[in-house]
């Protein structure tokens, strides 16, 4: 994905879905905002997006991941609507509208990019936690405002200064952007030993760590490897990796808890300091963790 031109935005790095490995159709999503198509894309969308800022959801009704990011797009959408700085949500069924998701350039859903003056900005793939989506949303409409996009003339006190970039940030971000993992999860390494306990930095390095370890993975045979090998530990780690990077984090935790409770000493150690990883990936207040985190502790006490 190539950079953007109104600077790095924050990114969910967690694998969306590749279109080509799709199954039948799942419920599709609510209708929620405005739905493109290769007609209103040039008269309708295009033109707005020179007055405020477009967000749009690429999704497919065989996504089971489309609805639950859907839902979150919609409950910023509504609340931000009375606001001072409100946006256009819109969406592209990419099985109806092929010829728009050819133009969008999408290749896996669910995909969200923003439409600002026109051009295409990526943001985020897949389904990352409800706060990083509020982030994004809030930096965009901030650097579109930069462009006179929206409400650029909205009280400075309301308007969240952005904080300088980290070296060691933009060193992950550049090296993201050339596919080079080991380099940027040396980078956040080195930004946690500066700046032991940072957050991003944490959140930054079990992203780009869980993108490793399932590099060149095929999923479909990772499952079915684990489904008759239950007890094979590196087998099933991998399962919930690609479960987590798909955004189905309760079967990821379960059949971690699992292990847990039938492993013991060294192993045990292992797949729970495994799990406790893919939490940090997880929104802290997402109640999926916090039935995951309550279930871990009974299945070692």
């Amino acid at each position: 994905m190539s950079r953007s031109p109104f600077g790095e935005l924050p990114k969910n790095l967690a694998q969306a879905v590749d279109l080509s490995s799709l199954g039948k159709p799942a419920t599709p999503p609510p209708e929620v905002g405005i739905e493109i198509t290769q007609t209103n894309l040039v008269s309708q969308i295009l033109p707005a997006s020179n007055a405020q800022v477009v967000i749009v959801l690429c999704w497919s009704p065989r996504s089971a991941q489309s609805k639950e990011i859907l839902n979150i797009l919609g409950d910023f959408y509504n609340a931000d609507a009375a606001g001072p700085n409100p946006w256009i949500l819109a969406t592209v069924n990419v099985d109806s509208e092929a010829a728009v998701a050819q133009a969008l350039q999408v290749q896996s859903v669910p995909l969200a990019i923003a439409i600002i003056q026109e051009q295409v900005v990526p943001l985020f793939e897949s389904v990352p936690p409800r706060e990083q989506v509020r982030l994004v949303i809030d930096k965009v409409i901030s650097l579109a405002a930069e462009r006179g996009i929206g409400n650029p003339n909205s009280p400075e006190e309301e308007v969240a200064a952005e904080p300088p970039m980290e070296p060691e940030e933009a060193l992950a971000l550049d090296a993201l952007e050339k596919n080079d993992l080991p380099t940027a999860i040396n980078a956040y390494k080195a930004w946690l030993a500066r700046s032991p306990g940072n957050s991003y930095a944490e959140l930054g390095l079990a992203q780009v760590e869980l993108m490793l370890r399932i590099d060149g993975i095929i999923p479909s045979e990772i499952f079915t490897i684990a489904a008759s090998q239950p007890t094979n530990i590196e087998i099933q780690l991998r399962a919930a990796d690609i479960e987590v990077a798909q955004g189905n984090f309760e079967p990821a935790f379960g059949r971690l808890i699992e292990l847990v409770k039938h492993s013991s000493g060294d192993e045990k150690k292992i797949v729970r300091d495994h799990l406790l990883g893919l939490f940090k990936l997880v929104d802290p207040a997402d109640p999926q963790l916090i039935k995951a985190r309550q279930a871990l502790a009974s299945a070692l006490f």
